[in-house]
Protein backbone atom coordinates (compact mmCIF):
# COMPACT_ATOMS: atom_id res chain seq x y z
CA UNK A 1 0.00 0.00 0.00
CA UNK A 2 2.79 2.44 0.92
CA UNK A 3 4.75 1.63 -2.25
CA UNK A 4 1.59 2.16 -4.27
CA UNK A 5 1.16 5.61 -2.68
CA UNK A 6 4.75 6.58 -3.50
CA UNK A 7 4.20 5.49 -7.09
CA UNK A 8 1.05 7.63 -7.24
CA UNK A 9 3.01 10.67 -6.05
CA UNK A 10 5.65 10.05 -8.72
CA UNK A 11 3.03 9.56 -11.43
CA UNK A 12 1.23 12.75 -10.49
CA UNK A 13 4.45 14.79 -10.47
CA UNK A 14 5.53 13.34 -13.82
CA UNK A 15 2.21 14.10 -15.48
CA UNK A 16 2.10 17.63 -14.13
CA UNK A 17 5.71 18.30 -15.19
CA UNK A 18 5.08 16.94 -18.68
CA UNK A 19 1.97 19.06 -19.12
CA UNK A 20 3.76 22.16 -17.84
CA UNK A 21 6.69 21.61 -20.22
CA UNK A 22 4.25 21.25 -23.11
CA UNK A 23 2.50 24.48 -22.22
CA UNK A 24 -0.76 22.69 -21.45
CA UNK A 25 -3.10 24.07 -18.79
CA UNK A 26 -3.03 21.43 -16.05
CA UNK A 27 -6.30 22.57 -14.49
CA UNK A 28 -4.95 24.60 -11.57
CA UNK A 29 -3.07 21.81 -9.75
CA UNK A 30 -5.40 19.04 -10.86
CA UNK A 31 -4.50 15.78 -9.09
CA UNK A 32 -4.07 13.33 -11.96
CA UNK A 33 -2.76 10.47 -9.82
CA UNK A 34 -6.09 10.50 -8.01
CA UNK A 35 -7.87 9.25 -11.14
CA UNK A 36 -5.60 6.21 -11.39
CA UNK A 37 -6.45 5.24 -7.81
CA UNK A 38 -10.21 5.86 -8.18
CA UNK A 39 -11.26 4.92 -11.69
CA UNK A 40 -14.84 6.09 -11.18
CA UNK A 41 -13.37 9.59 -11.65
CA UNK A 42 -11.66 11.04 -14.72
CA UNK A 43 -11.14 14.52 -16.20
CA UNK A 44 -13.87 13.71 -18.74
CA UNK A 45 -16.46 12.76 -16.10
CA UNK A 46 -15.92 15.66 -13.70
CA UNK A 47 -17.45 19.12 -14.02
CA UNK A 48 -15.00 21.91 -14.80
CA UNK A 49 -13.60 23.28 -11.55
CA UNK A 50 -14.71 20.36 -9.36
CA UNK A 51 -11.57 18.24 -9.76
CA UNK A 52 -9.30 16.93 -6.97
CA UNK A 53 -6.30 19.16 -6.32
CA UNK A 54 -2.71 18.80 -5.19
CA UNK A 55 -0.25 21.55 -4.22
CA UNK A 56 3.28 20.42 -3.33
CA UNK A 57 6.54 22.18 -2.45
CA UNK A 58 9.90 20.79 -3.53
CA UNK A 59 10.63 20.04 0.11
CA UNK A 60 8.62 20.44 3.32
CA UNK A 61 8.00 18.50 6.50
CA UNK A 62 4.31 19.38 6.87
CA UNK A 63 1.17 18.63 4.88
CA UNK A 64 -2.59 19.00 5.20
CA UNK A 65 -5.57 17.18 3.70
CA UNK A 66 -8.62 19.43 3.17
CA UNK A 67 -12.00 17.80 2.49
CA UNK A 68 -15.04 19.40 0.89
CA UNK A 69 -18.64 19.07 2.06
CA UNK A 70 -21.69 17.09 1.01
CA UNK A 71 -22.89 18.06 -2.49
CA UNK A 72 -19.99 20.43 -3.19
CA UNK A 73 -16.40 19.95 -4.43
CA UNK A 74 -12.74 20.72 -3.68
CA UNK A 75 -13.28 24.18 -5.19
CA UNK A 76 -14.82 25.29 -1.89
CA UNK A 77 -11.56 24.55 -0.06
CA UNK A 78 -9.21 26.25 -2.53
CA UNK A 79 -8.85 29.61 -0.74
CA UNK A 80 -7.97 27.85 2.51
CA UNK A 81 -5.65 25.54 0.57
CA UNK A 82 -3.83 28.56 -0.86
CA UNK A 83 -3.32 29.92 2.65
CA UNK A 84 -1.84 26.68 3.96
CA UNK A 85 0.38 26.38 0.89
CA UNK A 86 1.77 29.86 1.63
CA UNK A 87 2.44 28.67 5.19
CA UNK A 88 4.70 25.97 3.74
CA UNK A 89 2.31 23.01 3.66
CA UNK A 90 1.85 20.45 0.93
CA UNK A 91 -1.92 20.48 0.35
CA UNK A 92 -4.19 17.66 -0.85
CA UNK A 93 -7.86 18.12 -1.76
CA UNK A 94 -9.60 14.79 -2.49
CA UNK A 95 -12.89 14.55 -4.40
CA UNK A 96 -15.44 12.43 -2.54
CA UNK A 97 -17.24 9.51 -4.17
CA UNK A 98 -20.17 10.57 -6.41
CA UNK A 99 -19.34 14.29 -6.14
CA UNK A 100 -18.46 16.79 -8.87
CA UNK A 101 -19.83 14.64 -11.68
CA UNK A 102 -21.40 15.85 -14.91
CA UNK A 103 -23.85 12.96 -14.58
CA UNK A 104 -24.28 12.20 -10.86
CA UNK A 105 -27.16 9.72 -11.42
CA UNK A 106 -28.98 10.96 -8.33
CA UNK A 107 -25.99 9.79 -6.24
CA UNK A 108 -27.43 6.25 -6.38
CA UNK A 109 -24.67 3.99 -5.12
CA UNK A 110 -22.75 6.57 -3.06
CA UNK A 111 -20.92 4.84 -0.20
CA UNK A 112 -19.40 6.07 3.05
CA UNK A 113 -16.66 3.46 2.74
CA UNK A 114 -15.54 5.11 -0.50
CA UNK A 115 -15.46 8.55 1.15
CA UNK A 116 -13.16 7.04 3.77
CA UNK A 117 -11.02 5.45 1.05
CA UNK A 118 -10.76 8.81 -0.76
CA UNK A 119 -9.54 10.55 2.40
CA UNK A 120 -7.26 7.69 3.41
CA UNK A 121 -5.52 7.83 0.03
CA UNK A 122 -4.97 11.58 0.45
CA UNK A 123 -3.51 11.00 3.93
CA UNK A 124 -1.19 8.26 2.65
CA UNK A 125 -0.05 10.47 -0.22
CA UNK A 126 0.62 13.34 2.18
CA UNK A 127 2.56 11.05 4.54
CA UNK A 128 4.77 9.84 1.68
CA UNK A 129 6.45 13.25 1.44
CA UNK A 130 5.95 14.92 4.83
CA UNK A 131 6.26 13.94 8.50
CA UNK A 132 3.67 16.21 10.09
CA UNK A 133 0.14 15.61 8.75
CA UNK A 134 -2.87 17.79 9.56
CA UNK A 135 -6.42 17.42 8.33
CA UNK A 136 -9.51 19.59 8.02
CA UNK A 137 -12.72 20.10 6.14
CA UNK A 138 -16.05 21.78 5.55
CA UNK A 139 -19.27 20.27 6.91
CA UNK A 140 -19.18 16.55 5.97
CA UNK A 141 -15.49 17.08 5.25
CA UNK A 142 -15.10 18.23 8.83
CA UNK A 143 -16.89 15.12 10.08
CA UNK A 144 -14.56 12.92 8.02
CA UNK A 145 -11.60 14.91 9.32
CA UNK A 146 -12.60 14.32 12.94
CA UNK A 147 -13.14 10.62 12.20
CA UNK A 148 -9.67 10.27 10.68
CA UNK A 149 -8.04 12.28 13.47
CA UNK A 150 -9.49 9.71 15.90
CA UNK A 151 -8.55 6.51 14.08
CA UNK A 152 -5.61 7.23 11.77
CA UNK A 153 -2.19 7.46 13.51
CA UNK A 154 -0.72 9.32 10.53
CA UNK A 155 -2.69 12.40 11.60
CA UNK A 156 -0.12 13.83 14.00
CA UNK A 157 -0.66 17.54 13.32
CA UNK A 158 -3.76 19.67 13.82
CA UNK A 159 -7.48 19.30 13.11
CA UNK A 160 -9.31 22.15 11.32
CA UNK A 161 -13.10 22.15 11.38
CA UNK A 162 -15.15 24.55 9.25
CA UNK A 163 -18.92 24.35 9.88
CA UNK A 164 -18.25 20.73 10.81
CA UNK A 165 -21.33 18.48 10.69
CA UNK A 166 -20.65 16.64 13.94
CA UNK A 167 -24.39 17.09 14.56
CA UNK A 168 -27.23 18.19 12.27
CA UNK A 169 -28.99 21.42 13.23
CA UNK A 170 -32.65 21.73 14.08
CA UNK A 171 -34.86 22.54 17.05
CA UNK A 172 -33.98 23.43 20.64
CA UNK A 173 -30.72 21.79 21.75
CA UNK A 174 -30.52 20.18 18.31
CA UNK A 175 -33.32 17.69 19.09
CA UNK A 176 -34.84 17.86 15.59
CA UNK A 177 -31.37 17.45 14.13
CA UNK A 178 -30.89 14.29 16.19
CA UNK A 179 -34.24 13.00 14.96
CA UNK A 180 -33.23 13.66 11.34
CA UNK A 181 -30.01 11.72 11.88
CA UNK A 182 -31.89 8.72 13.28
CA UNK A 183 -34.46 8.70 10.45
CA UNK A 184 -31.72 8.95 7.83
CA UNK A 185 -30.02 5.86 9.28
CA UNK A 186 -33.15 3.72 8.86
CA UNK A 187 -34.87 2.12 5.86
CA UNK A 188 -37.38 4.97 6.05
CA UNK A 189 -34.85 7.16 4.26
CA UNK A 190 -34.69 4.68 1.36
CA UNK A 191 -38.48 4.58 1.16
CA UNK A 192 -38.73 8.37 1.17
CA UNK A 193 -36.05 8.56 -1.50
CA UNK A 194 -37.99 6.24 -3.81
CA UNK A 195 -41.23 8.18 -3.47
CA UNK A 196 -39.61 11.61 -3.51
CA UNK A 197 -39.45 13.25 -6.93
CA UNK A 198 -35.76 13.53 -7.71
CA UNK A 199 -34.55 17.01 -8.59
CA UNK A 200 -31.68 17.35 -11.08
CA UNK A 201 -28.45 17.60 -9.12
CA UNK A 202 -26.57 19.59 -11.75
CA UNK A 203 -27.80 23.17 -11.71
CA UNK A 204 -26.57 26.73 -12.01
CA UNK A 205 -23.74 26.50 -9.47
CA UNK A 206 -20.65 25.13 -11.26
CA UNK A 207 -19.00 23.90 -8.05
CA UNK A 208 -21.77 22.10 -6.19
CA UNK A 209 -24.98 20.19 -6.78
CA UNK A 210 -28.29 22.02 -6.78
CA UNK A 211 -29.53 20.22 -3.65
CA UNK A 212 -28.57 17.72 -0.96
CA UNK A 213 -29.49 14.25 -2.17
CA UNK A 214 -31.09 11.79 0.25
CA UNK A 215 -28.53 9.09 -0.58
CA UNK A 216 -25.62 11.33 0.38
CA UNK A 217 -27.45 12.59 3.49
CA UNK A 218 -27.99 9.01 4.60
CA UNK A 219 -24.27 8.25 4.38
CA UNK A 220 -23.52 11.42 6.37
CA UNK A 221 -25.96 10.34 9.11
CA UNK A 222 -24.16 7.00 9.33
CA UNK A 223 -20.84 8.81 9.61
CA UNK A 224 -22.19 11.07 12.38
CA UNK A 225 -23.23 7.96 14.36
CA UNK A 226 -19.67 6.65 14.06
CA UNK A 227 -18.18 9.95 15.17
CA UNK A 228 -20.65 10.13 18.09
CA UNK A 229 -19.34 6.75 19.25
CA UNK A 230 -15.76 7.95 18.90
CA UNK A 231 -16.57 11.15 20.81
CA UNK A 232 -17.92 9.07 23.70
CA UNK A 233 -14.47 7.52 24.18
CA UNK A 234 -13.01 10.86 25.32
CA UNK A 235 -13.43 12.47 28.74
CA UNK A 236 -11.44 14.38 31.36
CA UNK A 237 -9.23 11.35 32.02
CA UNK A 238 -8.80 10.59 28.31
CA UNK A 239 -8.97 13.96 26.52
CA UNK A 240 -9.05 14.37 22.75
CA UNK A 241 -5.33 14.36 21.83
CA UNK A 242 -5.26 16.56 18.70
CA UNK A 243 -5.04 20.36 18.65
CA UNK A 244 -8.25 21.78 17.15
CA UNK A 245 -9.16 24.96 15.30
CA UNK A 246 -12.91 25.18 14.73
CA UNK A 247 -14.75 27.91 12.83
CA UNK A 248 -18.53 28.17 12.97
CA UNK A 249 -21.14 30.76 12.02
CA UNK A 250 -23.99 31.75 14.31
CA UNK A 251 -26.17 31.77 11.16
CA UNK A 252 -25.50 28.11 10.42
CA UNK A 253 -28.80 26.22 10.05
CA UNK A 254 -27.22 23.01 8.75
CA UNK A 255 -24.56 21.92 11.26
CA UNK A 256 -25.34 22.24 14.95
CA UNK A 257 -22.63 23.92 17.00
CA UNK A 258 -23.46 21.58 19.89
CA UNK A 259 -21.20 19.00 18.25
CA UNK A 260 -18.30 21.47 18.33
CA UNK A 261 -19.00 22.37 21.95
CA UNK A 262 -19.00 18.67 22.85
CA UNK A 263 -15.56 18.27 21.30
CA UNK A 264 -14.33 21.45 22.96
CA UNK A 265 -15.40 20.09 26.35
CA UNK A 266 -13.27 16.99 25.77
CA UNK A 267 -10.15 18.85 24.58
CA UNK A 268 -7.73 20.69 26.90
CA UNK A 269 -8.41 24.44 26.73
CA UNK A 270 -4.91 25.27 25.51
CA UNK A 271 -5.37 22.92 22.51
CA UNK A 272 -8.72 24.22 21.22
CA UNK A 273 -9.51 27.48 19.40
CA UNK A 274 -13.14 28.28 18.53
CA UNK A 275 -13.59 31.05 15.97
CA UNK A 276 -17.21 32.26 15.95
CA UNK A 277 -18.60 34.35 13.08
CA UNK A 278 -21.36 36.54 14.58
CA UNK A 279 -24.93 36.54 13.33
CA UNK A 280 -24.55 40.15 12.20
CA UNK A 281 -22.22 39.00 9.39
CA UNK A 282 -24.97 36.74 7.97
CA UNK A 283 -22.57 33.97 6.90
CA UNK A 284 -24.31 30.76 5.86
CA UNK A 285 -23.08 27.21 6.37
CA UNK A 286 -20.88 26.68 3.29
CA UNK A 287 -19.88 30.34 2.94
CA UNK A 288 -17.59 30.08 5.97
CA UNK A 289 -14.77 28.81 3.71
CA UNK A 290 -15.29 31.24 0.81
CA UNK A 291 -12.89 34.13 0.25
CA UNK A 292 -14.85 35.35 -2.82
CA UNK A 293 -18.45 35.16 -3.94
CA UNK A 294 -19.44 32.36 -6.30
CA UNK A 295 -21.10 34.14 -9.22
CA UNK A 296 -22.37 33.15 -12.66
CA UNK A 297 -23.53 35.13 -15.68
CA UNK A 298 -27.28 35.47 -15.59
CA UNK A 299 -27.82 36.60 -19.17
CA UNK A 300 -26.10 37.51 -22.44
CA UNK A 301 -25.69 41.10 -21.23
CA UNK A 302 -23.14 39.88 -18.73
CA UNK A 303 -25.18 40.49 -15.60
CA UNK A 304 -24.22 38.20 -12.75
CA UNK A 305 -26.07 36.47 -9.95
CA UNK A 306 -24.40 35.65 -6.63
CA UNK A 307 -24.94 31.97 -5.78
CA UNK A 308 -22.80 31.83 -2.64
CA UNK A 309 -21.79 34.83 -0.58
CA UNK A 310 -18.19 35.15 0.58
CA UNK A 311 -17.27 35.19 4.26
CA UNK A 312 -16.44 38.82 5.14
CA UNK A 313 -14.35 37.52 8.02
CA UNK A 314 -12.33 35.17 5.80
CA UNK A 315 -8.99 36.98 6.06
CA UNK A 316 -9.43 37.50 9.79
CA UNK A 317 -10.13 33.77 10.10
CA UNK A 318 -6.94 33.00 8.14
CA UNK A 319 -4.96 35.26 10.48
CA UNK A 320 -6.38 33.30 13.41
CA UNK A 321 -5.23 30.08 11.73
CA UNK A 322 -1.76 31.53 11.23
CA UNK A 323 -1.60 32.46 14.92
CA UNK A 324 -2.81 28.95 15.77
CA UNK A 325 0.26 27.55 14.01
Amino acid sequence: MENDTVLQVGLNNLMRNNMSQNGINNGSNQWFGYYKKFDYFSPELIRAGCFPRIMEHNSTDKAIVLIHGLSDSPYFMTAIADHFYKLGYNVYLPLLHFHGLKKPMGMEGVELKEWKANVRFAINTAAASAKNISIGGLSTGGTLSFYMACINPKINGQLYLFSAALDLAGGPMGLFGELKERILRTYAADVLDKFNEKKPLVGLNPYRYACIDMDGAQELARLIKETDDLMDEYDANNPFPVRVFAAHSECDTTADINGIWALQAKTPADRFILYIIPKSDDVSHASVVLKNNIEVKEDSAGNTVVLEMANPKFMEMMEAITDFQ
